[in-house]
């Protein structure tokens, strides 16, 4: 049986915090039993025709000045709601900066506090069934949710006294997507807890039997 394909989008060229070198060659290592992953940071890739391709699409892209055109944004929209699967990493989010898009992972990004160690709590689900709270050094995402998702909450993280989400989950038409805070760097992808969660969600987005 051939292998199933995933594709990771991020920046090379101009990335102003987040690059996918080094990124890049950890997810590969993550997935390297499950799938293919092909690396690229063109976002024409997010059209229809070429995300047919794939099993997962993940995203690492960091458009936070820039928006992804009506195009890509269809593309992506009607390759998840025709079954595909998606994980939305860390920056990926700033994808939501268009609003089919935030409907699509759930929520955006309203800003962080500095980079700081936290700790994170493990809440149930499939994705996450016997793993265990974790502490990581990671930049502490604030959300705005979509009030239409129904989200399944898979992390918290503590800061300052307050529970605040970190990864979540959800079906979009046929499709399933996750979104997953911890992600700032290479170093953040290097820690085990955040490599189990990333192959979890990718079985689990992509429907690949355990």
């Amino acid at each position: 049986m051939d292998k199933r394909k995933c594709l990771l989008l991020g920046d090379y060229t101009h990335p102003r915090f987040h690059p996918l070198q080094g990124v890049d060659k950890q997810i590969s290592e993550i997935l390297n039993d499950l799938l293919i992953v092909q690396c690229s940071e063109n976002k024409k890739l997010l059209l229809s025709e070429h995300l047919a391709g794939y099993d997962l699409c993940i995203a690492y892209n960091e458009l936070w000045n820039e928006t992804v055109s009506p195009q890509q944004t269809a593309g992506l929209l009607s390759y998840v709601s025709g079954g595909g699967g998606l994980i939305v990493l860390h920056t990926g989010v700033s994808l939501a900066k268009r609003y089919e898009l935030a409907h699509l992972i759930g929520g955006r990004f309203t800003g962080h506090p500095p980079y700081a160690p936290l700790n994170f709590k493990v809440m149930e689900h499939d994705i996450t069934e016997g793993m265990e709270d974790f502490q990581l050094d990671e930049e502490p995402y604030r959300f705005e949710f979509d009030p239409f998702t129904e989200k399944t909450i898979l992390l918290e993280y503590e800061y300052e006294g307050e529970r605040l989400p970190a990864a979540w989950c959800h079906s979009y038409g046929l499709g399933r997507v996750v979104y997953i805070m911890p992600g700032h760097h290479e170093p953040s992808f290097r820690h085990p807890a955040v490599r189990e969660l990333i192959l979890r969600a990718a079985t689990w987005a992509a429907r690949i039997p355990r």
